[in-house]
């Protein structure tokens, strides 16, 4: 049985979506990161960037055990393990991975940064809050322009890419980070509802919901442990 390492962070969520849609057997093995658990010698040494999600499938390559970590190399992972929900060749392959990577290095490290400074930054960073809601946007108008002639994010039919894009989408939605573009977005709300009516998304959204339930709230973390989480205070790289 696979053990995915993680809490009800986005980034999680893609893999409890995945391992959802493919109704592979798995196992939620909780890291409270808000309560620092991330950062325990037993955790890094399964990731030694001290970061949620890691998998650990003890069915890998050639029958032998596998840990990976980083969001998007277990999604590649798991849908070349099952020869699903990535075209296997061609053209449609390098569509796919592409539109994965705008949402690796773009929908989701912007998120992230806007997500801080909304919540965490001290009062002063209307720069920092503008250039990550027009980075934000400028994803959101891509996808946009994507749906607009592609049925999927993915391509032709739904896959990883799809996926990856999800958990940060709905943040965005509920966080009102689209404001007023929702209107702007048909083709994009449109795919959120698609990706809603899911049975597979319906029961990772409900197990995002149990992990969030069952590990520490962002406001209500330990000063030290959330600085350490955010790398400032004591914890800053330059102190």
């Amino acid at each position: 049985m696979i053990t995915l390492y993680g809490m009800g962070s986005p980034n999680v969520v893609k893999v409890f979506l995945a391992l959802e849609e493919l109704e592979l057997p798995w196992k939620l093995e909780l890291v409270d990161v808000f309560d620092g658990k991330q950062f325990n010698p037993e955790f890094m040494k399964l990731n030694p960037n001290a970061k949620v999600p890691v998998l650990v499938d003890p069915d890998g390559p050639g029958g032998k055990s596998i840990t990976i970590f980083e969001s998007g190399a277990i999604l590649i992972y798991l849908a070349e393990k099952t020869g699903k929900l990535l075209p296997k060749e061609g053209a449609a392959r390098y569509e796919a991975l592409q539109w994965l990577m705008v949402q690796l290095t773009g929908q989701g490290p912007m998120s992230g940064q806007l997500v801080h400074f909304v919540r965490f930054a001290p009062s002063g960073s209307d720069y920092s809050l503008a250039r990550y809601k027009t980075q934000v946007r400028n994803v959101y108008k891509a996808m946009e322009h994507r749906l607009s002639t592609s049925p999927w994010l993915t391509g032709a039919e739904y896959g990883i890419t799809d996926i990856a894009f999800y958990p940060w989408s709905r943040t965005a939605d509920g966080l009102g980070f689209l404001g007023d573009d929702k209107a702007k977005h048909v083709h994009l709300m449109s795919w959120m509802a698609k990706m809603a009516a899911r049975p597979a998304v319906a029961r990772a959204n409900a197990k995002q919901d149990e992990a969030r339930a069952k590990t520490t709230a962002f406001d209500k973390a330990d000063s030290d442990t959330l600085d350490r989480f955010l790398q400032r205070g004591r914890w800053h790289v330059g102190t």
